[in-house]
């Protein structure tokens, strides 16, 4: 029981770090051209997919368990046949 929650704990962990990755990318890259220098677009671009990348997975993670547990609105659940 406890390593199931450390492993749920690890799957969150890790993927917001990697948002968090992706963030700090991104706001390097404006900062960047805010100082008057050419703006780094692949940088952006790598730190805008690291970003959503994360936050995609832990939206999908709450989703998830949510649904296993039945906490979302009856029109997000399938309806049964």
């Amino acid at each position: 029981m406890l390593a199931q929650r450390i492993i749920a704990l690890l799957m969150l962990i890790i993927p917001a770090l990697i948002a968090m990755l992706g963030w700090n990318m991104m706001k390097e890259s404006v900062y960047t051209y805010m100082a008057e220098l050419a703006f780094p677009l692949l940088t952006f671009v790598v730190g805008l997919v690291l970003f959503l990348g994360g936050v995609t997975f832990i939206a999908g993670f709450v989703f998830h368990r949510d649904k296993k547990r039945r906490l979302l609105q009856p029109k997000f659940l399938r309806k049964k046949k």
